[in-house]
């Protein structure tokens, strides 16, 4: 028997996919090399905002039309557990809807609003070789905060952390299996392990002491002790301290990741999130002060309800004095089951695409600019694929990468020099 998974949406979802995959090898499938090739066709599918959706119930749909006619499709992830039965009723195409808590081949049961852990669990379950010398690990499911346009935590449950030993014992694993770098995910990334702490579960490396650690400065350095490359994605900024960025720093891979969302003070506040600009803005510098070569990505929502030109003026004066290295625009989504989605002041679909043209012109320009400075300069690569490789200051899958010679072998670390700035991408040469 032969399976085949497509996956779609955040870094999260390909964690979860490659656990599925290896229960589905654990349980005697093999992987097809096609949908068209496949016994099981599962689509794991994103469910954070309109256009996700969309495109997850094109996907469903194509698949539908390109698999073995005896063929089993199974739809799950974000789409599967937030609108089960509706889904199920709107895809005869489909033979399982199933969510986090069953498995794939259990019948489609009515999908709740859950604040537990489900009772399948997707997060420590065995996962095949990594196919490229990076991995995604996840460190935790869920999240504890209620930002006004998320409505993650109402079908992915409150923060779950896995434990210490479960995420060494996993990068180990990897490393073992040729991975160089460990890319580090969750929801609240800086939240990692206090809900352990909470719930009495607490292990010595995850337990805050009277100074205030946090757990996820020391799984930090017990992961940098394991892999050549740690990085941390999704960190919320209020969880950003003074400790958290040492402990960054040491990794030797100055990649801040901050979810900043957008500058304005009062547009925060009505977001239900931390910081403005100035206290962002200080951020920035003390880790550039303490690694002036740090490099960092943010996301922003435009058209969020409420927003002004004033607030827009003030996203754009701080994009423009935080010289940042990489970052996504989105138009707001309206979600429902979150404070936003009954806003009356809600910000025209038009003009919220306006506003993202504008600031997405001024970033690509920074962005360009930061990468022209680059050339001529020498940076450690960890080659991904042949001709394809990144430096400290490239995360995988989404920012650029840097052009390297084919030849040289996948996996390994060379010194490059940067020789040409071609957009977001660059190309260097090894001696």
């Amino acid at each position: 028997m032969r399976y085949w998974i497509e996956t779609l949406g955040c870094p999260k979802n390909h964690v979860d996919s490659e656990k599925l995959a290896g229960l589905l090898v654990a349980q005697g499938y093999a992987p097809a090399t096609r949908a068209e090739d496949a016994e099981l066709v599962v689509a794991n599918t994103c469910a954070f905002i309109e256009a996700a959706r969309e495109e997850s119930i094109e996907t469903v749909l194509d698949l539908a039309d390109r698999k073995l006619r005896d063929a089993r499709l199974v739809v799950t992830g974000c789409m599967a557990e937030r609108y089960g039965d509706e889904l199920a009723e709107a895809l005869p195409e489909v033979d399982l809807v199933a969510g986090f808590n069953q498995s794939l081949f259990a019948p489609v049961t009515k999908v709740t609003l859950r604040t537990k852990a489900p009772a399948f669990d997707l997060l420590n379950l065995p996962r095949p070789k990594s196919s490229a010398p990076w991995a995604y690990v996840k460190i935790a499911e869920g999240c504890d905060r209620r930002c006004g346009f998320c409505a993650i935590p109402t079908f992915r449950g409150d923060q779950r952390s896995r434990s210490t030993d479960e995420i060494v014992g996993e990068a180990r694993a990897l490393v073992e299996g040729g991975v160089r770098e460990i890319v580090l995910i969750a929801q609240d990334l800086a939240s990692w392990g206090h809900d352990r702490r909470r719930a009495g579960r607490g292990e010595a490396l995850e337990v805050l002491d009277a100074g205030g650690t946090q757990p996820l400065i020391e799984l930090t350095r017990a992961l940098t002790r394991e892999v050549d490359r740690v990085r941390l994605l999704y960190l919320y900024p209020s969880g950003l301290t003074q400790g958290l960025i040492d402990a960054i720093l040491e990794t030797q891979v100055p990649y801040f990741d901050l979810s900043l969302q957008h500058a304005s003070r009062p547009l925060l506040r009505a977001m239900r999130r931390w910081g403005d600009a100035d206290r962002f803005l200080e951020r920035i510098a003390t880790i550039r002060d303490a690694s002036p070569d740090a490099t960092f990505r943010s996301s922003f929502i435009l058209g969020y309800p409420g927003e002004t030109e004033d607030d827009q003026r003030e996203l754009l004066d701080f994009l423009e004095a935080a010289q940042l290295d990489w970052a996504g625009f989105f138009t707001f989504s309206s979600e429902v089951g979150t404070p936003a989605h009954d806003a009356t002041d809600q910000v025209p679909h038009e003009l919220a695409l306006e506003r993202l043209r504008e600031v997405t012109e001024l970033q690509d320009a920074i962005s360009a600019r930061r990468r022209d400075a680059l050339v001529g300069s020498t940076q450690t690569l960890l080659v991904d694929a042949p001709g394809v490789a990144r430096s400290v200051r490239e995360c995988p899958e989404i920012d650029g990468v840097v052009l390297v010679d084919p030849s040289l072998s996948v996996g390994s670390m060379v010194e490059g020099r940067i020789v040409a700035s071609r957009g977001t991408d660059l190309e260097a040469v090894v001696a």
